[in-house]
């Protein structure tokens, strides 16, 4: 009976020992697959930046391809570019031309302000000295008309006598 109770604990331990392996190995297996889908998850984000990267080369190449394109068309026009500014150089200096105009024509409309203010206070003076003189005129010819019936009495008297 002790051999079967050496044997039984024998097998115990070899059970115990094979429980142990067996979790050790279902902890490794737990986390040997979740680097599995952790690795499962980076290639599927890595194809899907390579998909978009593919596809910002495509459009990259398709605008190196304009671009070529417009530097072929911009060589011919170029010379159309060419003419255009000497028009707009042409119109430049039309336009500086016109606006010294402007400015001299301004100046002299200034200049014309100026003497037509002058003028207008001369006139303004030349009335206000109009109007003094009317009333000494008035006050002179009162004057003249009271002096003249005085004199007139005066010599209306004396004939009386």
């Amino acid at each position: 009976m002790d051999k079967f109770k050496e044997k039984l604990a024998s097998l115990r331990e070899e059970v115990n020992a094979a429980d142990a392996r067996a979790t050790a190995a279902e902890a490794t297996v737990k986390t040997l697959q979740d680097e599995q889908t952790q690795k499962d998850h980076e290639i599927t984000s890595l194809k899907n930046k390579l998909t978009l990267v593919e596809g910002d080369l495509e459009k990259a190449e398709n605008r190196m391809a304009e671009a070529k394109l417009n530097l072929d068309e911009g060589e011919t026009s170029k010379t159309v570019g060419e003419g255009l500014a000497r028009k707009v150089s042409l119109l430049e200096a039309e336009l500086d031309s016109a606006e010294r105009n402007l400015r001299e024509t301004t100046e002299k409309l200034r200049q014309m302000d100026i003497k037509a203010e002058h003028f207008e206070r001369k006139v303004q003076q030349l009335e206000n000295e109009r109007d003094t003189y009317e009333r000494k005129v008035e006050e002179l010819t009162e004057k003249y008309n009271g002096i003249k019936l005085e004199l007139d009495d005066t010599l209306k008297s004396l004939e009386d006598m």
